[in-house]
């Protein structure tokens, strides 16, 4: 059996600057992999973040080197993302458009959704949260009003400004919140911040130190009043057991660790650590979110908004009703282009 693969960098404007502590951008160049086997068209998604010294040309460039791995037989899907996976180190979100890919194909040739293949139950689904990136204070305001349909917030903070920040979201909403320092603070200060957005009713604190800091997240995790999520410090699920002595939980995202497969690895090790586990998303279309929801049940919290950032989404699948995301019957990731007008 053959499997012939196609390639295209997709343009994705977003619907507002979104700034984090590492920088501000307005639109993102993501990587659609399709995948064409005996009629059945299939697709994944690469998001590549400059953190992992990623971009559009680096996924398209390793795709290339990739594409004979997948002379394998298609229905052994697994085995051929294990082969993607030591074909080539790094380029993790190239390896995890393939591996996406490769799960749809095989959930549309079952007729399937890919939960029923995993044998998760979307009753289960968590909330997701709506992230609001930084921004002055009026137009975090318009932010939060523009979120009303979504129940959770996640709010992007930096080095600066904390609590002018976080009190202009605070000051339009009394919803849940959640807070994502993106590495930007250092122990002390992450502490008195963390102790000051306790009282303001914030659910957990995500990655509020450099990832590296791994003496600092042991004595700040002994010390918090609120929950710590490892983000950055997390790739691969041979890194979770150290994490456990610096956070309380890990954010799997499936463009950092390559995929579904290393995905369920990294889970199925928090759950043995002890440790909670959200499942998160980078700025992605329909095509990845819809991949990482498919997951969802297993997870305590998760954060699949990228889609809902961009200015349009150029895929159709799963909507979200009132903050939760309604997976629907459909084979595989159960997405389709969105209709041509």
């Amino acid at each position: 059996m053959s499997v012939q693969m196609d390639v295209r960098v997709l343009e994705l404007p977003l619907r507002h600057a979104w700034t984090i502590a590492r920088g501000t951008s307005t639109s993102k160049r993501n990587v659609i992999v399709e995948l064409r086997e005996a009629g059945v068209v299939a697709r994944g998604e690469a998001a590549p973040n400059v953190r992992y010294g990623e971009s559009a040309e680096t996924v398209t460039e390793a795709l290339g080197k990739l594409a004979p791995v997948l002379a394998g037989d298609p229905w052994h899907f697994r085995v051929l993302s294990e082969r993607v996976e030591a074909a080539l180190p790094g380029n993790h979100a190239a390896k995890a458009a393939l591996d996406i890919a490769l799960h749809d194909l095989a959930g549309k040739r079952l007729g399937v959704p890919l939960y029923r293949m995993l044998g998760l139950d979307p009753a289960a689904m968590p909330l997701t949260s709506f992230s609001i990136g930084i921004d002055e204070p009026a137009t975090l305001a318009r932010k939060v009003e523009e979120a009303a349909p979504y129940p959770v917030l996640k709010v992007k903070l930096g080095a600066k400004d904390v609590r002018e920040t976080f009190g202009a979201v605070r000051a339009a909403t009394a919803k849940p919140v959640r807070v994502d320092a993106n590495e930007a603070w250092k122990p002390e200060e992450a502490l008195a911040h963390i102790e000051w957005l306790a009282a303001q009713g914030v659910e957990l604190v995500e990655q509020p130190l450099p990832a590296a800091d791994v003496e600092g997240a042991k004595w700040l995790r002994r010390r918090s009043p609120l929950p710590l999520v490892a983000d950055e410090a997390l790739m691969m699920a041979s890194d979770v057991p150290r994490l456990a002595e610096g956070y309380h939980g890990i954010n799997v995202k499936l463009q950092k660790c390559g995929g579904i497969r290393e995905a369920l690895r990294i889970i199925e090790t928090a759950r043995a650590c002890g440790l909670k586990v959200m499942i998160g998303c980078m700025v992605e279309t329909g095509v990845g979110i819809a991949a990482a929801a498919h997951l969802g049940p297993l997870a305590d919290w998760l954060d699949l908004d990228g889609n809902l950032l961009l200015s349009a989404d150029p895929f159709q699948g799963h909507p979200v009703v009132e903050g939760r995301i309604r997976l629907g019957e459909g084979p595989g990731l159960g997405v389709e282009p969105q209709p041509r007008p």
